[in-house]
């Protein structure tokens, strides 16, 4: 912030005499330019509102109540039952499909996804196998696998436009890729 500059006396003259002869703009008085000596400050008086004026108030009453006698329909289970997650997680149960996305970028392996998801779909399928790859080993310089795949795509199984077809993702068995692959169970249509 720069700082004023104060004015010397024949300056202070000068302007005096520059400030006498304009004429204001508004209505507002001109300012008197910095002297030696600091100009006064006028004393702020805060005044508070007389408690008649204020209108009274009540936390939430700008909300409007619910109509009464609709009820929210109950949102559906988003699970599996129990028997079919169970030959799920041993392996007993073959997908209907699989795509290997191995080799892809994710510009190639997100349309892809979502054209092989929606195409089960449509089809009736219930149970398919997405192969996404457990990535490179460690890295030294990342604490986590660097498979990019393996981290998108439970990601874009969740959101639109697959998410409203897919009722559970599960990591695949051994069988069928273990840590690398997913099992994508699918709503009937």
């Amino acid at each position: 912030m720069a700082r004023r500059r104060v004015l010397h006396p024949d300056e202070l003259e000068i302007w005096r005499s520059v400030a006498r002869s304009a004429k204001p703009l508004h209505k507002t008085p001109i300012l008197q330019p910095q002297t030696d000596a600091p100009a006064p400050i006028p004393e702020f008086q805060p005044t508070a509102p007389s408690p008649a004026s204020v209108p009274r108030f009540q936390i939430g009453q700008a909300i409007k109540p619910a109509p009464q006698g609709i009820i929210a329909p109950k949102p559906p289970d988003l699970r599996m039952d129990a028997k079919t997650h169970a030959k799920l997680k041993r392996g007993k149960l073959a997908p209907e499909a699989r795509i290997d996305l191995h080799g892809m970028t994710v510009a190639q392996a997100h349309p892809a996804l979502i054209g092989f998801v929606l195409n089960a779909y449509t089809s009736g399928m219930r149970l398919v196998l997405v192969i996404t790859g457990k990535g490179k080993a460690k890295s030294e310089y990342a604490a986590t696998n660097m498979g990019v795949l393996r981290q998108q795509v439970p990601h874009w199984l969740h959101m639109a436009p697959l998410a409203p077809h897919i009722l559970q993702v599960t990591e695949a068995h051994a069988t069928h890729g273990g840590g690398g692959a997913l099992y994508v169970y699918l709503r009937r249509r």
